[in-house]
């Protein structure tokens, strides 16, 4: 993997496969741009990284200052290699149950900033001759998990987009584009996940908690930018089981789903949120 002096500017940079990504793209000579909110965060993480680093913060919603954002990113070394949408929040909580208001954050956060920070982008990708935008999806984005209403939308939403901006972009622009869907991965993704009226849940889930680390999980995110793969489940065990099911058998996928999120279903109307 040759990433030697190539700009790769990575949104939700501040924890988790964020933070990972840009330590393991800049050992490999990359020069990382990292956004997120929390300045101090991000500040953090280019302590740790010995490549030229330029910290953009902004919150990804925040649609008005985007092109200035951009216009920022490229003017730093004139140009971005590689993009990654990795910034986005989950969530935890019953359909039934859920105020609109969190389906509109969570696809606001997903899908849209996503979405127009790479039309944004676009372009000037376009006039330097190519480049590779990485949309970090989920396993979720492929199955419907529990729990998950909006964030499962979110997430098949930005593998659409995704695969149809690789239809345009590939062959014509040189314009590369790889969907990551991870499994359970050791971040604070259940602790920021929204509940049902939008507060954050605090808290964390067993299977999040005994999940992949996130430098394995970003080492294989790399490998398959250096071989511009489409796509790629980085997933263990059932949660990679499912996945594959939901192309070689989706009946069975919907037969075991339906019965487990019976399950849980009854757990949470009966108040049992563990």
């Amino acid at each position: 993997m040759d990433f030697a002096d190539r700009i790769v500017w990575i949104t939700g940079a501040s924890s988790g496969i964020g933070e990972a990504l840009a330590k393991a793209f800049a050992a490999q000579g990359a020069h990382i741009i990292l956004s997120g909110r929390r300045v101090e965060a991000l500040e953090a993480v280019a302590a740790g990284i010995e490549t030229d680093t330029f910290l953009l913060p902004f919150e990804t919603t925040d649609y008005d200052v985007l092109p200035t954002k951009v216009a920022e990113a490229q003017q730093w070394k004139g140009r971005v290699d590689i993009l990654i949408n990795n910034a986005g929040i989950s969530q935890r909580s019953l359909a039934l149950d859920t105020d609109p208001n969190v389906h509109h954050q969570i696809v606001n956060v997903d899908l849209l900033a996503p979405i127009w920070l790479t039309q944004l982008l676009l372009p000037h990708m376009i006039n330097a001759g190519g480049g590779h935008v990485v949309g970090i999806s989920s396993v979720a984005g492929r199955i419907g998990v529990p729990l998950r209403t909006a964030y499962c939308a979110a997430k098949h939403g930005l593998i659409g987009y995704m695969d149809a901006l690789r239809a345009e972009t590939e062959k014509r622009h040189n314009i590369h584009v790889t969907n990551i869907l991870p499994g359970s991965i050791r971040t604070n993704v259940s602790r920021n996940a929204l509940t049902k009226d939008g507060s954050k849940r605090d808290k964390s889930d067993a299977v999040i908690d005994n999940g992949m680390e996130p430098a394995e999980c970003a080492r294989q995110i790399l490998e398959a930018v250096a071989n511009k793969v489409p796509e790629l489940i980085i997933a263990e065990g059932p949660e990679l089981m499912l996945a594959q099911l939901r192309q070689s058998d989706p009946e069975k996928l919907f037969e075991m789903t339906a019965g487990l999120g019976a399950q849980i279903a009854e757990k949470y109307e009966a108040g049992d949120d563990d």
